[in-house]
């Protein structure tokens, strides 16, 4: 078996496992592990450079920041026709069925940049009309045409034949940087302009209802852009504040956690017992109301008479229910007391372990503030990867497709070319059919594997945010480590214990680490390609797949969280023994099957304590900023900021409370996994001799009858094993 030198077990090929007597904590004279998957991970990130820099060279995000007009040119593009034309303007906007087919320009009408949205209803016929006594309707209107079409005499069929301007032109205004109409309701009647009614270029007479069904949802994105603008306005209002908030939930956090070593066996009884006393009032509750109904008419009728009601009232009129109810709670009062009385050992080994942890870090306080570390370099990577995506996404030439408002048109969806389309037969066999500027795209190399791109992106893109935080997860169990191989401590902690621990990951095992979010990386591949099968596959009529996509769903649900266990308990491992991945999560894996109740108990005592407390300090943190907020904290009153919705800052502060409770927490369940792990080797490899003495703390020892021998009792022993040696 490979290891390091000094390490905790001394075994060659085929020989069990061994005690080393030199090992004092995590193994300092350490090797490489997992070179090949160190040296692969390099070359990746090189090539994730490589492919930025590539879709750097290619891509244009201002494709997807600025709005395209039919053409495929930006609007408001410095250097172009454009530049002041800042805003896409639609021709018949009644032929678009929803704001996203707007946003996505894939609206079967010409589409303009113009520099400001029209402000009056007209139409071509009343301008064409109108021009002839006064030339300002044309000035006016020709702004909306096609540019360098300037003949207001031409017939108004061939105008709209040849799509040279709108039929018709409706009060608007611009909102993500497109025109929408200028909705207003008005005494309950929605209208635009104060109309309600309005001309259609087409000789018919239509209701601005017509125009919000065309831009479904407008009115709604509008008012969401009012509140937007009022939330912006509480924030900068009240932003010292909600910085206090969070503040004062990072320093009670941090209290929490020093305390746990006084208040954690405390907490997690009293909560026991609360839950005992409430479901023996359940008890009580179930059967008063049993012995209340047993004597009155028609209560002895069964649930199987009555069957399925949707009033659930009735069932509560029932004797039978409320025995089923009695004989439920005391199950499950019997299962909870048999489970104390069976583990309460395991629950007191648990509840110290805590403690230890807490005692862990109030001696390395440095490592509450790694996550600050994780937080910086998991950004680094988002915004990495989002740069990228959008970078590739915008690659490649303009490409048209046919749109077209006639649903039986073969032509849809094909591509095509705007400077030849109108002499084609498409507009002669789909009449009204526009050659309209769809995506970016090309026909190179580069432009054809673009998804496939895509797709590496992603997949980097999870290998580095798995690496970010197994890093984080070595770093830390190694500095918890050598807090518990500190055979007296404070004393026998190494000097910074974070920092040679960061740099023993980094230098040893990021090929392990790699290796591990790795295998991570692609069960999180696959889950995200089934949940884009899931949705594109939301319509199919085909049971058996939609059955078989579910379970591999859950298959791969249950199989990352495993693999996130696993490397979890794998990284402790390595951070101690310094062996390479696999040896380190086969020795996990059985060192937790053989204490798996112990394991149990400790995962489930750990997960209610740390909710609790994320309860507890978000919840205080909350009712201590509703009161603010809502001024009724009188020695305050005067400083409370003067608020639109006093909901945003106390929903802030409640969720940014909860995230730093969080980070905090997860620092400290980190710690008693940790803690956890060197106390079944310190149970399974020593025996508490001189020699080999046990490095748990006093409190467990206590727990589990062990003791340290000193080696004055072991010298006496021998003199009174020399001494009948003698006589003889």
């Amino acid at each position: 078996m490979s290891g390091p030198k000094g390490g905790y077990y001394k075994a060659e090929l085929g020989e069990p496992h061994k005690f080393d007597p030199t090992f004092r904590g995590p193994v300092h004279n350490r090797g490489c592990t997992d070179v090949l998957c160190c040296v692969i991970f390099v070359i990746v990130i090189l090539g994730y450079i490589v492919l930025g820099t590539v879709a750097w060279m290619h891509g244009d995000p201002r494709k997807v920041v600025y709005p395209t007009d039919s053409y495929g040119q930006f609007c408001g593009q410095q250097g172009t026709p454009n530049a002041n034309k800042a805003i896409l303007f639609y021709f018949n906007i009644l032929q678009c069925a929803n704001p996203t087919v707007l946003i996505n320009l894939q609206c079967p009408t010409t589409q303009l940049c113009v520099s400001k949205c029209p402000d009056r209803f007209a139409t071509y016929i009343d301008m064409q009309y109108n021009y002839r006594r006064n030339k300002s309707y044309w000035d006016y209107y020709k702004q909306f045409c096609k540019p360098g079409f300037n003949n207001p005499d031409k017939p108004v069929s061939q105008v709209l034949r040849d799509e040279d301007c709108p039929s018709m032109i409706v009060p608007s205004r611009p909102f993500l940087q497109r025109c929408f109409p200028d909705f207003i309701t008005r005494n309950g009647t929605l209208t635009v302009a104060n109309k309600t009614n309005f001309k259609d270029g087409h000789g018919k007479v239509r209701s601005v209802v017509d125009l919000r069904d065309a831009a479904n949802g407008i009115t709604s994105l509008l008012d969401a852009k009012e509140v937007g603008v009022k939330i912006f306005e509480d924030y900068a209002s009240s932003w010292f504040w909600i910085l206090i908030g969070l503040v004062i939930s990072m320093l009670v956090s941090l209290i929490f956690i020093l305390l746990l070593r006084f208040t954690a066996g405390v907490l997690f009884w009293m909560v026991i017992f609360g839950v005992i006393v409430a479901v023996g009032y359940g008890i009580w509750h179930c059967y008063w109301e049993y012995s209340t109904l047993k004597g009155k008419p028609d209560s002895d009728i069964t649930i199987s008479d009555i069957g399925f009601q949707t009033d659930f009232r009735v069932y509560l009129q029932l004797s039978q229910t409320w025995l089923i109810f009695m004989i439920s709670l005391a199950v499950i009062e019997a299962i909870i007391i048999i489970v104390l009385i069976f583990l309460r050992s395991r629950v007191r080994i648990a509840i110290a372990l805590l403690k230890e942890g807490s005692k862990a870090i109030g001696c390395i306080m440095s490592t509450l503030f790694y996550p600050i570390i994780t937080f910086l370099l998991l950004a680094l990577c988002i915004a990495y990867w989002a740069v990228t995506a959008v970078f590739l996404a915008s690659s490649g030439e303009a490409v048209y497709k046919v749109m077209s408002t006639l649903p039986d048109c073969k032509y849809t969806n094909l591509t095509c070319d705007p400077e030849t389309f109108s002499q084609s037969n498409v507009t002669k066999l789909c009449p009204g059919s526009q050659c309209t500027f769809a995506f970016y795209g090309g026909e190179s190399l580069y432009h054809r594997y673009i998804f496939v791109l895509q797709l590496c992106n992603l997949l980097v893109f999870l290998w580095l945010v798995n690496f970010t935080i197994a890093l984080g997860q070595c770093t830390l169990a190694g500095a918890f480590a050598s807090y518990y191989w500190a055979l007296r401590k404070p004393e026998d902690i190494p000097p910074c214990p974070l920092a040679s621990s960061f740099g023993r990951a980094l230098r040893y095992h990021t090929g392990s680490l790699a290796f591990g979010a790795l295998i991570l990386s692609i069960v999180q591949f696959i889950r995200i390609i089934l949940e884009y099968l899931d949705h594109k596959l939301k319509g199919a009529h085909n049971a058996f797949t939609r059955f078989l996509l579910c379970c591999l769903k859950c298959c791969f649900w249950c199989l990352e969280h495993f693999i996130k266990f696993m490397n979890r308990n794998a990284y402790i491992m390595i951070s101690i023994y310094g062996k390479n991945f696999c040896a380190s999560a086969r020795d996990a894996f059985f060192l937790l099957m053989r204490n798996v109740m112990r394991v149990a108990v400790l995962d489930k005592v750990t997960d209610f304590l740390l909710f609790l407390g994320k309860l507890l300090i978000s919840g205080s943190v909350g009712v201590l900023a509703f009161f603010f907020f809502t001024r009724q904290i009188p020695v305050i009153q005067e400083e409370v900021p003067s608020l639109n919705y006093y909901w945003v800052p106390l929903l802030t502060v409640i969720f940014g409370s909860y995230m730093i409770a969080h980070g905090f927490f997860n620092v400290y369940a980190m710690c008693v996994d940790t803690l956890f792990l060197c106390f079944l080797l310190d149970l399974e490899k020593n025996d508490g001799s001189a020699t080999r003495p046990y490095y748990m703390a006093s409190s467990l020892r206590a727990i589990l009858n062990k003791k340290n021998k000193r080696p004055e009792e072991k010298k006496k022993r021998r003199k009174k094993k020399e001494q009948p040696n003698k006589r003889h």
